[in-house]
Order: C-alpha cells, then sequence, then structure tokens
C-alpha cells in the first residue's frame, strides 16, 4: 500500500515550491570590520558631524551590534580620533610632497594650492571632518594645528627669498600664515562651492600670492588717513 505524501512534510505534495535557502553570509575579518566600521563613521561624522552622530547610528548603517562597534574602537570618540589621525597624515603627505625646497619658489606656491584643492577633491568626507570643530580634535590634532605645521615649513622657504631680495627675514614667520591661511581659507570655500574649476582656482591664489610677493617693500606701511 502506497502512502500518500504528507502536505506538511513535504511541499511539493502541496504544490509548492521549497523555499530556497538564504545564501550565507560572509564573515569579515577583523581588520576588514574594523575598516567598514571607519568607512561608515567617516561618512556619517562628514555629514552630521561628531556631537549629532551616535554609536547606534554608526552601528545601525554597518549592520552590526553596538558592541562592535565598542570593541573595535572603545566608542565614537576613539573611531573619531583613527579617522582624524588618518587624515592630518593623508593632508600632511600630499602638502609635504608640494612643498620641496628644490622647486623655483613660485611652483611650489601652484603645487601646495593645487595639491589642497587635489585632497579636498578626492576626500571631501575627510576634509569636511577636518575643519569641523571637536572635542575629540583637540587632543588628536585639527585644520588649524595642521596648516600651522606647513606655515612652518614654508617660513623657511620664504625667509631664504627674503634673504636673496635683500629683505628681512624676521617677517617669514608671519607672511608664511598669511600665504597659507590663504590657501587654506580659499580651500574651504571651494569645498562648498565647486566653481570655477580647481586648476582655475589654484592659477588665481598663485595670482595673488606671486605677484604681491615679487613686489614686496622692504617697510611696508599703511596712508594716515
Amino acid at each position: 500500500m502506497e502512502i500518500a505524501p504528507d502536505p506538511e512534510l513535504d511541499p511539493a505534495a502541496a504544490g509548492l515550491r521549497p523555499r530556497p535557502r538564504r545564501a550565507a553570509r560572509s564573515r569579515m575579518t577583523a581588520r576588514e570590520r574594523r575598516e567598514q566600521l571607519l568607512d561608515v563613521g567617516r561618512a556619517l561624522f562628514a555629514e552630521r558631524g561628531f556631537q549629532a552622530t551616535s554609536v547606534e547610528e554608526i552601528a545601525a548603517r554597518a549592520d552590526v551590534s553596538k558592541p562592535v562597534v565598542y570593541e573595535h574602537f572603545g566608542g565614537k570618540e576613539g573611531m573619531y580620533a583613527v579617522i582624524v589621525d588618518r587624515e592630518v597624515e593623508r593632508l600632511t603627505s600630499v602638502l609635504t610632497t608640494a612643498l620641496a625646497p628644490t622647486r623655483h619658489p613660485k611652483v611650489i606656491v601652484e603645487s601646495a594650492a593645487l595639491a589642497l584643492l587635489d585632497y579636498i577633491e578626492s576626500n571631501t568626507d575627510g576634509f569636511r571632518i577636518l575643519v569641523r570643530d571637536s572635542p575629540v580634535a583637540q587632543a588628536t590634532g585639527t585644520f588649524s594645528s595642521l596648516i600651522g605645521d606647513v606655515a612652518t615649513q614654508v617660513e623657511h622657504l620664504l625667509a631664504d627669498q627674503f634673504a636673496s631680495r635683500g629683505l628681512s627675514t624676521t617677517s617669514a614667520p608671519m607672511y608664511a600664515q598669511m600665504l597659507v591661511g590663504m590657501i587654506a581659507l580659499t580651500g574651504q570655500w571651494w569645498l562648498e562651492a565647486r566653481s570655477p574649476d580647481k586648476r582655475e582656482v589654484a592659477a588665481h591664489l598663485v595670482n595673488l600670492a606671486w605677484n604681491g610677493l615679487g613686489q614686496l617693500q622692504a617697510g611696508p606701511s599703511l596712508r594716515d588717513r
């Protein structure tokens, strides 16, 4: 005697298709998970800022539980510090390369301006994070402190140029702050404007900086009103 299949045990007997098995999710290594969390945190910090971003939001967007975030970074402060350190290192590297002392001074100004704009274009989220103020950034480095370090490098280059033109080198530190600050603030403006093209912006920066530097007076003073 043939026993009819039970529809509850055999879906095919009831004319139902077997439910497909869900593909097993590939498990990330600890390093891959850490990088994924950093990418997620970087995007959120750039979009919302440090204070407005929560561990819950980071975990939800990364599709992990909150303990995973704490396990890797100890909290959003630890994650933010790592992100800021990476961005500072990346921007320092591109600017240091642009400030090679063997180049002609005008080429150095051109390279520095274009290097910053290149960085902003390719690392927009990172630059947004750097220019934002945060309690955590005070301990790990800020955009202003980075610009100060770059100005110190430029100071030596300007001092050599001043000496070759018979100008006093004591004002080189001040001019270095002016030059680097001008480029940095223009970069912050271009972050949102994105027009004109970065090469045109860099050309205008050099036009102002170089043509101004080319006509420096030994003892500048303001006219009496």
